[in-house]
């Protein structure tokens, strides 16, 4: 059975920075891409960054590239987000997820091509 158990989040102002965590379980990490998700109750769910578990190279969202930065702990089996220089139209509800490549490129970074997800958390910028 997989988990992914998220942590992090929370309520910073504009140009501050938080991270998220994802731990997964129950995963095989041979070709498995993971990935940040973020939806608000006006956009559907977009892709923040993809990345894939066994090379490391790593997709971002335009609007977040150089300022958001996706990490991995093989021996923790985590994920993170980094996340600086946070602003307003950062918030949102932040969701990890998970897939086995099955021969998917890492880049395409959209949700219905995820199989797993954690239970969410909610990012908020103040002004």
């Amino acid at each position: 059975q997989v988990q992914m158990v998220q942590s992090g989040g929370g309520l910073v102002q504009a140009g501050g920075s938080l991270t998220l965590s994802c731990t997964a379980s129950g995963l095989t990490f041979d070709d498995v891409h993971m990935a940040w998700f973020r939806q608000t109750s006006e956009k559907e769910r977009e892709g923040v960054a993809c990345i894939s578990w066994t090379t490391g190279s790593t997709y971002y969202e335009r609007s977040v590239k150089g300022r958001f930065t996706a990490s991995r702990d093989n021996s923790k089996n985590t994920l993170y987000l980094h996340m600086n220089n946070l602003r307003t139209e950062d918030t949102a509800m932040y969701y990890c997820a998970a897939r086995n490549s099955g021969g998917i490129y890492y880049t395409e970074c959209v949700d219905v091509t995820f199989t797993y997800w954690g239970q969410g958390t909610q990012v908020t910028v103040s002004s």
